[in-house]
């Protein structure tokens, strides 16, 4: 999973009078594990005029542990009492009350929920990557966007490639016609494991899983959701459309045991987009393995490679014809200069439906490969796939099996 570092260095935003008449934006986190705290340490970090006023998590252990660390670096922008520390599945409800921004990184099937409810108390929103597990999920965070720009409301996703100088500029290149029409290309995310947690004794099957959250497809989406998707982000925007169809396969090869979850470890998937446009997209998570984050865009006129740390284009023949370094910016903090500025300015940013669209295609790799079929964006974006429980409580809950290509249906509801 990608992170940034936790604590930045300050990055100057200009000086605005905050629209709602305030020069201070109040801030909340809602999500309290370390890209949670992370994002509120790269809000903190653009200037003197954020302030963080609420937290809110299902677990007390995890906001105590993101407040102390959040407090080493920004102790004068923190104004956290025991009041405003809020624990439980509806902790969410009272810290979006109090703030103007919520940022918001619990695990992703909680995303739909908490945006909804940010959306209609009129607050603006920093949504992590992705925002849904599902079908119906991806729906509503859609129906939420659409709401929020009525309203006027930012909502800015955590899409970090958009934000990365080499990323812009070679993509804006691809658009201007550089290298001619795309004709075909390949997106690669191979890394090694993740962190798995153990269950502890008297753990309830609910807090296991929510504790092991990366684990179980209902919470995380499974890694070709929680992590891909930022190739496949980047895909869709190089394509400047979603995929029409997907045929995928996948499985389980060193992650076989319980404490695994029933997650796969590897996917490949041929995304076809508009034109018969066809994208290899491969992502695995082996241990001892290879590293193998890249993008690569095949153009009638050269090939472009679009890459987390430099990226280039080439002739057919190999020979390179632009690089494009990566820069000293944070995209992780420039998520939150883009957010903060566009409500001291009172032009609302909204990337709601743009990481709805990339979520989607995510879940449509993710459903070709669990079901073994071909699948559709419209038969997928239409379904009942509906996977996240409608009561959230403490206590027994079932363990879903590992899908099983030809066996697992699309439709399921948890």
């Amino acid at each position: 999973m990608m992170g940034g570092s936790l604590l930045t260095g300050a990055l100057p935003v200009k000086v605005a009078a905050y629209a709602g008449g305030s020069d201070i934006i109040k801030i909340a986190l809602v999500g309290c594990g370390g890209r949670g705290t992370g994002a509120a340490a790269q809000s903190l970090s653009t200037g003197k005029g954020v302030r963080l006023v609420a937290m809110a998590d299902a677990f007390e252990d995890r906001l105590t542990e993101s407040l102390k660390a959040l407090n080493v670096n920004y102790s004068d922008q923190i104004d956290v009492p025991k009041k405003r520390q809020f624990v439980g599945f509806d902790a969410y409800k009272q810290a979006i009350e109090l703030a103007d921004v919520v940022l918001f990184a619990t695990p992703p099937a909680f995303r739909p929920l908490h945006l909804r409810a940010a959306v209609e108390a009129g607050k603006h929103s920093f949504v992590e990557k992705p925002v849904a597990v599902d079908a119906v999920g991806v729906r509503h965070v859609i129906e939420s966007s659409e709401m929020a720009e009525k309203k006027g409301l930012s909502i800015v996703a955590g899409t970090i490639y958009r934000r990365q100088s080499n990323f812009v500029e070679a993509v804006n290149r691809i658009h201007a016609g550089e290298l001619g029409q795309i004709v075909g290309g390949h997106e690669y995310y191979m890394t090694g494991p993740i962190w798995v947690k153990p269950r502890q004794a008297g753990m309830s099957d609910m807090e296991y899983q929510m504790r092991n959250w990366y684990y179980f497809t209902w919470l995380s989406g499974d890694h070709i959701v929680e992590q891909f998707v930022h190739n496949i982000d980047a895909y869709n925007w190089i394509m400047g459309a979603h995929p029409v169809k997907a045929l995928a396969t996948g499985g389980r090869i060193q992650r076989n045991s319980e404490e695994y979850g029933h997650i796969y470890d590897h996917f490949s998937v041929e995304f076809e987009y508009p034109n018969e446009v066809k994208i290899q997209a491969s992502c695995r998570q082996f241990l001892n393995t290879q590293r193998h984050v890249i993008n690569r865009v095949v153009c009638t006129e050269g090939v472009a490679y679009v890459n987390p740390r430099e990226s280039w284009f080439q002739t057919h023949d190999n020979k390179v014809t632009h690089r494009m370094e990566k820069a000293d910016d944070n995209p992780f903090v420039q998520e939150h200069i883009d957010l903060l500025e566009s409500i001291r300015n009172n032009k609302p940013i909204n990337e709601g439906k743009q990481i709805a669209h990339s979520t989607m295609t995510a879940i449509l790799g993710r459903e070709s490969a669990y079901t073994g079929k071909e699948l559709t964006w419209d038969e997928v974006y239409n379904s009942d796939l509906d996977l996240v429980p409608k009561k959230f409580e403490w206590g027994n809950m079932e363990f879903a099996q590992v899908p099983i290509p030809g066996i697992t249906p699309l439709s399921r509801v948890l």
